[in-house]
């Protein structure tokens, strides 16, 4: 069994889709053996509700190498699913190729800093983009740099706000997501 340790800052609707697909083998061959989170949030409360393991550690300068202090040795994928917070250069350097995170736009557009939640879309909404989605990347030390894993697309009509763009990206990135886990896991 692979342990797939999870970092969270909100609700956590990322984090039960994983939990749910680990338990129906859509993940196969894994289970979320950690949740970690950055700040109090729902996700923690999704966790425990699972019986998984989880901590908060507060964000500030020391948040990496707290991470770093009790994430398992046994740990096969760390996967940041709406975590808000940037980790150290040394700390994804170490975990090369075993971090994955979700973006809501065609990575390389819109991606790097700044570029998050509604942000993204106002901003593919700005440049008048004809489709925009969802992107499962590996985690570098450059933000939204890291090699893409998988996408999915959606169709941006004019009529479209950064909420309903949001959305629709949302439901991409419940049916890319456990996609992309389960490859990096099991290929």
């Amino acid at each position: 069994m692979k342990n797939i340790v999870v970092l969270v800052s909100g609700s956590g609707t990322n984090l039960q889709r994983i939990i749910d697909c680990t338990e129906t083998g859509e993940i196969r061959n894994a289970k979320v053996s950690l949740v970690i989170a950055d700040r109090e949030c729902y996700g923690l409360a999704r966790a425990s509700k699972h019986h998984i393991d989880n901590v908060l550690i507060p964000r500030g300068k020391a948040f990496s190498d707290e991470l770093e202090k009790i994430i398992p040795a046994n740990t096969d994928l760390i996967v940041l699913a709406g975590f808000l917070s940037i980790l150290k250069p040394e700390f994804c350097q170490k975990w090369d190729n075993k971090i994955i995170n979700i973006h809501p736009s065609l990575l390389p557009k819109f991606g790097g800093k700044g570029m998050w939640g509604h942000h993204v879309h106002d901003a593919v909404i700005q440049a008048q983009e004809k489709e925009s989605g969802a992107t499962v990347h590996f985690v570098t030390s450059q933000i939204d740099e890291g090699g893409i894993i998988l996408q999915g697309k959606v169709d941006v009509n004019s009529d479209d706000t950064a909420v309903s763009l949001a959305q629709k990206i949302h439901h991409i990135e419940y049916e890319i997501f456990p996609k992309a886990i389960d490859k990096v896991l099991n290929n």
